[in-house]
Formats: structure tokens, C-alpha cells, sequence
């Protein structure tokens, strides 16, 4: 067992099995030391596990909620790619959140996938962007852009 991988099962986290793709697009693609992931959204078994806007239907535990699924699926996707082990860190997160105009706790929600993340490649840490937006695909409340330094290709 890898490291990442030890330590999300010591945090109590588990992998799913990696989403596939919404529509013509590979999971991840490598240049230059660099893994990209296609986003990734909060989906369990090729469904949203949630749909809706923080702060209209959802709230921001929510959206903590589902900004950490969306990440525990970017990294069975890196697994499935590359293998964890070969991850020296996350480079850059971007969350993108579907919400009402006058929400306010974007940090917050978005610490939801930072934690599973500074989990997974303790004890380095990430720059984040984090920004709303009017919607996003499937009515999902938010979706993850990755970048990752990695010494691996994908399969």
C-alpha cells in the first residue's frame, strides 16, 4: 500500500471506484511532469451524489460534503492512472461553485477537498482558486480542476 493511500485509510477515507468520463474526454493526460485531471465532480456510481446551488438548496456543510467526494474521486482517478505512490503533490486546485449570488463561505466548502488532499500527500500543501459560478454540469453544486506533479504516466 502506498503512503497516500495509508494514510487516507488511517483518516478513515476509502477510494470509490474512479468516475468515467461525462463525454469525449480521457480522466487525465501527463506533460512535462505535470498530470492534469479532467474535472471531477460529486458523483457516486455515475450519479450526482448531490445537485443544487450553495446557498439555495445546499448548504455550506454540503458543500464540504461534496467537495470531498469530488476529491476522494480525483484521487481514485489518479490511482487508476498513475497510482498515488507517484504524486509528488498537488500544484494547483481550483474549486468551481455553483451558487447564489450572495454566497459567501467559498473557503469553507472548498476546505472540504483541500483536507483530502493535505491528507493524501501530507505534509505538502496546495494553491487553491476558488470561484463561483452560475452552473455547472449535471446541476452538480461544484467541480475540481487539478493540477498534480507527478512522476508517472498514465495507463
Amino acid at each position: 500500500m502506498s503512503a497516500p493511500a495509508a494514510r487516507l485509510r488511517a483518516a478513515g477515507l476509502h477510494l470509490p471506484e474512479p468516475p468515467r468520463p461525462l463525454g469525449g474526454y480521457v480522466p487525465a493526460a501527463a506533460a512535462s511532469g505535470l498530470l492534469f485531471l479532467s474535472g471531477m465532480l460529486p458523483l457516486r456510481d455515475g450519479a450526482p451524489l448531490v445537485t443544487g446551488r450553495l446557498g439555495a438548496e445546499l448548504g455550506t456543510s454540503e458543500g464540504r460534503d461534496a467537495a470531498r467526494a469530488a476529491a476522494l474521486n480525483a484521487l481514485a482517478v489518479i490511482d487508476a492512472a498513475t497510482g498515488l505512490e507517484q504524486v509528488t503533490r498537488v500544484v494547483r486546485l481550483a474549486v468551481h461553485i455553483a451558487c447564489d449570488p450572495g454566497f459567501r463561505d467559498h473557503a469553507a466548502v472548498a476546505d472540504g477537498a483541500s483536507e483530502v488532499f493535505d491528507t493524501a500527500f501530507a505534509p505538502t500543501r496546495h494553491t487553491r482558486l476558488v470561484f463561483g459560478s452560475v452552473a455547472l454540469p449535471g446541476g452538480m453544486p461544484l467541480e475540481l480542476d487539478l493540477i498534480l506533479e507527478s512522476t508517472g504516466e498514465p495507463s
